[in-house]
Protein backbone atom coordinates (compact mmCIF):
# COMPACT_ATOMS: atom_id res chain seq x y z
CA UNK A 1 0.00 0.00 0.00
CA UNK A 2 1.39 3.40 -1.11
CA UNK A 3 1.66 6.46 1.30
CA UNK A 4 -0.52 8.17 -1.23
CA UNK A 5 -3.24 5.69 -0.70
CA UNK A 6 -3.04 5.72 2.82
CA UNK A 7 -3.27 9.65 2.87
CA UNK A 8 -5.90 10.05 0.72
CA UNK A 9 -8.19 7.96 2.69
CA UNK A 10 -11.07 9.60 4.79
CA UNK A 11 -13.37 8.38 7.38
CA UNK A 12 -16.52 9.46 4.82
CA UNK A 13 -14.90 7.12 1.62
CA UNK A 14 -14.44 4.36 4.37
CA UNK A 15 -18.13 4.68 5.15
CA UNK A 16 -19.28 4.94 1.69
CA UNK A 17 -17.67 1.59 0.88
CA UNK A 18 -18.94 -0.05 3.98
CA UNK A 19 -21.94 0.52 2.38
CA UNK A 20 -21.61 -0.63 -0.60
CA UNK A 21 -20.10 -4.10 1.08
CA UNK A 22 -22.89 -4.13 3.71
CA UNK A 23 -25.48 -3.42 0.51
CA UNK A 24 -23.82 -6.78 -1.17
CA UNK A 25 -23.20 -9.19 1.17
CA UNK A 26 -25.71 -8.12 4.03
CA UNK A 27 -24.53 -6.55 7.30
CA UNK A 28 -24.10 -10.20 9.23
CA UNK A 29 -22.40 -11.68 5.87
CA UNK A 30 -19.46 -8.99 5.61
CA UNK A 31 -16.46 -9.32 8.04
CA UNK A 32 -13.49 -6.89 8.69
CA UNK A 33 -11.79 -8.48 6.26
CA UNK A 34 -14.18 -8.11 3.37
CA UNK A 35 -14.07 -4.06 4.05
CA UNK A 36 -10.46 -3.95 4.35
CA UNK A 37 -10.31 -5.95 0.97
CA UNK A 38 -13.25 -3.31 -0.66
CA UNK A 39 -11.51 -0.35 0.56
CA UNK A 40 -7.78 -1.38 -0.45
CA UNK A 41 -6.45 -0.91 3.05
CA UNK A 42 -5.25 -3.33 6.04
CA UNK A 43 -7.50 -3.72 8.72
CA UNK A 44 -5.56 -1.76 11.35
CA UNK A 45 -5.79 1.04 9.14
CA UNK A 46 -10.03 0.68 9.38
CA UNK A 47 -9.37 0.71 13.21
CA UNK A 48 -7.79 3.51 13.26
CA UNK A 49 -10.59 5.11 11.98
CA UNK A 50 -13.35 3.65 13.87
CA UNK A 51 -13.55 0.39 16.63
CA UNK A 52 -15.50 -1.89 13.87
CA UNK A 53 -18.57 -2.87 11.55
CA UNK A 54 -20.51 -1.82 14.18
CA UNK A 55 -19.55 1.61 14.31
CA UNK A 56 -19.58 2.41 10.62
CA UNK A 57 -23.47 1.07 10.61
CA UNK A 58 -24.05 2.65 13.17
CA UNK A 59 -22.55 5.57 10.83
CA UNK A 60 -24.43 4.91 7.84
CA UNK A 61 -27.77 4.07 9.26
CA UNK A 62 -27.71 7.53 11.16
CA UNK A 63 -27.12 9.44 7.64
CA UNK A 64 -30.44 8.39 6.77
CA UNK A 65 -32.29 8.56 9.87
CA UNK A 66 -30.84 12.44 10.03
CA UNK A 67 -32.00 12.66 6.51
CA UNK A 68 -35.39 11.52 7.38
CA UNK A 69 -35.86 13.00 10.67
CA UNK A 70 -34.87 16.80 9.25
CA UNK A 71 -37.87 16.37 6.94
CA UNK A 72 -40.01 16.60 10.14
CA UNK A 73 -38.32 19.84 11.47
CA UNK A 74 -38.46 21.70 7.56
CA UNK A 75 -41.17 24.56 7.85
CA UNK A 76 -43.55 22.89 5.43
CA UNK A 77 -44.19 19.92 7.12
CA UNK A 78 -44.74 21.69 10.58
CA UNK A 79 -47.29 24.28 9.17
CA UNK A 80 -50.44 23.90 6.81
CA UNK A 81 -53.06 21.41 6.87
CA UNK A 82 -52.43 18.00 7.54
CA UNK A 83 -53.03 17.14 4.28
CA UNK A 84 -50.47 19.66 2.70
CA UNK A 85 -47.64 18.34 5.16
CA UNK A 86 -48.45 15.14 4.19
CA UNK A 87 -47.88 15.47 0.80
CA UNK A 88 -44.60 17.27 1.81
CA UNK A 89 -43.22 14.79 3.77
CA UNK A 90 -44.34 12.16 0.90
CA UNK A 91 -42.28 14.28 -1.35
CA UNK A 92 -39.22 14.65 0.85
CA UNK A 93 -38.81 11.14 1.94
CA UNK A 94 -38.65 10.22 -1.57
CA UNK A 95 -35.91 12.99 -2.43
CA UNK A 96 -34.33 11.94 0.56
CA UNK A 97 -34.34 8.05 -0.22
CA UNK A 98 -33.27 9.06 -3.85
CA UNK A 99 -30.26 11.20 -2.63
CA UNK A 100 -29.06 9.08 -0.05
CA UNK A 101 -30.09 5.44 -1.78
CA UNK A 102 -27.16 3.57 -0.36
CA UNK A 103 -27.97 4.49 3.20
CA UNK A 104 -31.81 4.42 3.11
CA UNK A 105 -30.98 0.81 1.58
CA UNK A 106 -29.11 0.00 4.26
CA UNK A 107 -31.16 1.78 7.16
CA UNK A 108 -34.85 -0.74 5.14
CA UNK A 109 -32.15 -3.87 5.43
CA UNK A 110 -31.48 -3.91 9.00
CA UNK A 111 -33.01 -6.70 10.88
CA UNK A 112 -32.62 -6.21 14.32
CA UNK A 113 -29.75 -8.54 15.08
CA UNK A 114 -27.41 -5.97 16.75
CA UNK A 115 -27.81 -2.75 19.06
CA UNK A 116 -27.18 -0.50 16.13
CA UNK A 117 -29.75 -2.31 14.32
CA UNK A 118 -32.33 -2.62 17.10
CA UNK A 119 -31.54 1.24 17.74
CA UNK A 120 -32.01 2.04 13.63
CA UNK A 121 -35.35 -0.16 13.88
CA UNK A 122 -37.30 2.03 16.65
CA UNK A 123 -36.18 5.21 14.73
CA UNK A 124 -37.67 4.03 11.99
CA UNK A 125 -40.52 3.45 13.38
CA UNK A 126 -40.92 6.64 15.41
CA UNK A 127 -40.59 8.35 12.06
CA UNK A 128 -43.08 6.06 10.21
CA UNK A 129 -45.32 6.76 13.30
CA UNK A 130 -45.07 10.48 13.02
CA UNK A 131 -46.29 10.19 9.32
CA UNK A 132 -48.60 8.21 10.23
CA UNK A 133 -50.13 10.87 12.91
CA UNK A 134 -50.30 13.23 9.85
CA UNK A 135 -52.56 10.69 7.58
CA UNK A 136 -54.86 10.16 10.21
CA UNK A 137 -55.38 13.93 10.73
CA UNK A 138 -55.70 14.42 7.29
CA UNK A 139 -58.83 11.79 7.28
CA UNK A 140 -60.18 13.33 10.55
CA UNK A 141 -60.10 16.93 9.03
CA UNK A 142 -62.17 15.68 5.48
CA UNK A 143 -59.23 15.81 3.30
CA UNK A 144 -58.48 12.03 2.63
CA UNK A 145 -60.66 8.87 2.04
CA UNK A 146 -61.74 7.64 5.44
CA UNK A 147 -63.18 4.00 4.02
CA UNK A 148 -59.17 3.01 3.06
CA UNK A 149 -58.83 1.40 6.95
CA UNK A 150 -55.85 3.74 8.42
CA UNK A 151 -53.28 1.26 8.86
CA UNK A 152 -53.47 -0.49 5.28
CA UNK A 153 -53.14 3.08 3.97
CA UNK A 154 -49.96 3.76 5.75
CA UNK A 155 -48.67 0.48 4.85
CA UNK A 156 -49.10 1.20 1.34
CA UNK A 157 -48.23 4.47 1.28
CA UNK A 158 -44.72 3.66 2.97
CA UNK A 159 -44.61 -0.35 1.23
CA UNK A 160 -44.37 2.25 -2.33
CA UNK A 161 -41.90 4.59 -0.86
CA UNK A 162 -39.71 1.88 -0.03
CA UNK A 163 -39.81 0.18 -2.84
CA UNK A 164 -37.98 2.78 -4.41
CA UNK A 165 -34.61 1.21 -3.24
CA UNK A 166 -35.15 -2.01 -4.62
CA UNK A 167 -35.63 -0.85 -8.44
CA UNK A 168 -34.43 3.10 -8.22
CA UNK A 169 -30.75 3.25 -10.06
CA UNK A 170 -29.76 6.98 -11.20
CA UNK A 171 -27.04 6.30 -13.59
CA UNK A 172 -29.52 4.23 -15.60
CA UNK A 173 -29.85 5.01 -19.21
CA UNK A 174 -33.10 6.89 -19.24
CA UNK A 175 -33.49 7.29 -15.43
CA UNK A 176 -36.16 9.40 -13.94
CA UNK A 177 -34.61 12.19 -11.54
CA UNK A 178 -35.42 12.29 -7.76
CA UNK A 179 -37.67 14.98 -8.42
CA UNK A 180 -39.65 12.77 -11.34
CA UNK A 181 -39.82 10.00 -8.86
CA UNK A 182 -41.06 11.87 -5.97
CA UNK A 183 -43.66 13.63 -8.33
CA UNK A 184 -44.85 10.49 -9.65
CA UNK A 185 -45.26 8.73 -5.89
CA UNK A 186 -47.41 11.61 -4.61
CA UNK A 187 -49.61 12.36 -7.73
CA UNK A 188 -50.70 8.38 -7.45
CA UNK A 189 -50.71 8.15 -3.94
CA UNK A 190 -52.93 11.01 -3.05
CA UNK A 191 -55.27 11.23 -6.56
CA UNK A 192 -56.23 7.90 -4.28
CA UNK A 193 -56.23 8.95 -0.79
CA UNK A 194 -58.05 12.37 -1.75
CA UNK A 195 -61.54 12.66 -1.20
CA UNK A 196 -61.67 15.01 -3.61
CA UNK A 197 -59.97 12.78 -6.25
Amino acid sequence: MTAARRDTYTPETLLEVAVRVFNERGYDGTSMEHLSKAAGISKSSIYHHVAGKEELLRRAVSRALDGLFGILAEEHAREGSAVRRLEYVTRRTVEVLVAELPYVTLLLRVRGNTDTERWALERRREFDHEVAGLLKEAVADGDLRSDVELRLATRLLFGMINSIVEWYRPDAHNAASGQEVADAVVQMAFAGLRTDG
